[in-house]
């Protein structure tokens, strides 16, 4: 539904962590594939602390009453519990889901999300699936029975972990995000290739089996249409228009809370899902790192050397240094754009990282709001002091890399501000 790498290295396999090579040491994106129940990670049995596990206590304490009304069932009460907002909902009609038969072209996958959970709603479908990041432990699976019930309770479901942990998730349970040519009952023609995207992703690879509102100009792009053959993967002509305002038209909308299928939202989506799952290999990395130390299986600057390498890797992507430029103004329909960047912070002179451009780049203030996440401030304390070395290294010019160019002077001086008035120690250490 909804990549961290390293090269192999001798104790961890033999701790039943196995690592494989990737690009390079310091590239993120190979696979962590292990035992999650070994210390210090402990997955499956370490109580979680995410935003469903907390809902679920509160509707068992009668703090909080889901209301059940079709067809929709529990969605809209549910997106209200976790204040996740109707506008940011995305509609995909390909069949990448587990609940595949029930989705095609007339009958698309609802998701919705804020910056800590994903919520998917079929209509027709048994239940509501939900991904929720747990600041520790990464991404937990939860389903909940879209059925009247005195005191639903979201179930934890570590089957969604057969693809969503793998090298497309740096290895640890995360999030998928998938582009693909899809026939025309919604069906992925992987034949014709499939693409896993973010911000870095061209714009032309995306999008593929998902309805998208909104305006992106004559950018060509992959969503809003099915496709015939996939040895020439050439789109049907399709029923909506290049940058259509809603999908009313293209399918029967009853039952579901929106017509939109937001551009922006989108692009937000994309972002955040790969941003999710490097804080949570991050995380993992120097946990377990500090653990080898403890074990004296690892080297004494071994955990300084990993701070270093993966510091490096979530900030390029934090700074959207590689992001796919846009090539015209992007304009949503539902609404998303102005709230997600309501939400702030923001410092004195009004500057938010929620704020968007929309013209050549996505955020106005190239620096990735989920630096304000709990799984952020989660993270050991050593990561989180490596982070913004880093980050202070390259937004002050100390590095010189060219790749850094396209951070101009304004960014560079504007991002500082206002991670210094809206996130105070972050960069503590380099005014102590």
């Amino acid at each position: 539904m909804f990549r961290f790498a390293s090269v192999a290295i001798p104790g961890w396999i033999a701790a039943g962590f196995l690592f494989a090579a990737a690009i390079a040491l310091a590239d993120l994106s190979g696979t962590f594939t292990g035992q999650l129940e070994q210390p210090p990670i402990d997955y499956p049995t370490r109580a979680p602390t995410d935003a469903i596990a907390a809902l679920n206590q509160r509707i068992l304490a009668g703090q909080v009453e889901l209301k059940f009304s079709r067809p929709s069932g529990y969605l809209r009460s549910v997106l209200e519990a976790l204040h996740i907002p109707v506008e940011s909902q995305m509609l995909v009609f390909s069949k990448t889901s587990f609940q595949a038969r029930r989705i095609n072209p007339h009958n698309p996958r609802s998701l919705f999300f804020n910056d800590t959970v994903a919520l998917g709603w079929v209509r027709g479908g048994d239940i509501l699936e939900v991904a929720s990041e747990d600041p520790r432990q990464g991404v937990i699976f939860y389903v909940l029975d879209n059925a009247p019930a005195a005191k639903p309770q979201f179930q934890r479901n570590d089957h969604c972990l057969q693809c969503h942990e793998s090298y497309s998730t740096v290895g640890v349970p995360g999030m998928l995000l998938r582009s693909v040519y899809p026939a025309s009952d919604g069906t992925p023609m992987y034949a014709a290739g499939t693409y896993e995207t973010d911000h870095r992703s061209p714009i032309e690879q995306r999008w593929g089996g998902w309805f998208v509102t909104g305006d992106l100009g004559s950018t060509r792009h992959l969503g809003n249409a099915l496709f015939a053959d996939p040895q020439n993967p050439n789109p049907v002509t399709p029923k909506l228009s290049r940058n259509p305002h809603s999908v009313e038209g293209r399918f029967d909308t009853t039952g579901y809370l929106s017509p939109y299928s937001d551009i922006v939202a989108l692009m937000v989506f994309e972002h955040q899902m790969r941003m999710i799952n490097l804080l949570t290999r991050v995380g993992w990395e120097i946990r377990y790192a500090k653990y080898e130390e403890q074990q004296k299986a690892v080297s004494n600057d071994f955990v300084e050397r990993r701070l270093r390498e993966t510091a490096a890797e979530i900030v390029d992507y934090m700074l959207f240094v590689d992001e796919a430029p846009l090539d015209g103004k992007v304009q949503g329909s539902s609404g998303f754009a102005e709230t997600f960047a309501a939400e702030g912070p923001f410092d004195r002179q009004g500057r938010s990282l929620r704020q968007f451009d929309l013209q050549a780049r996505l955020m106005r203030y190239p620096c990735s709001y989920m630096i304000y996440s709990p799984a952020f401030d989660a993270l050991p304390a050593e990561a989180r002091d490596s982070v913004a070395q880093r980050l202070w290294q390259v937004l002050s010019g100390q590095d010189r890399d060219p790749k850094y160019a396209r951070l101009t002077q304004a960014d560079r001086r504007a991002i500082i501000e206002i991670l210094r008035a809206t996130k105070k120690d972050l960069f503590r250490s380099q005014f102590q």
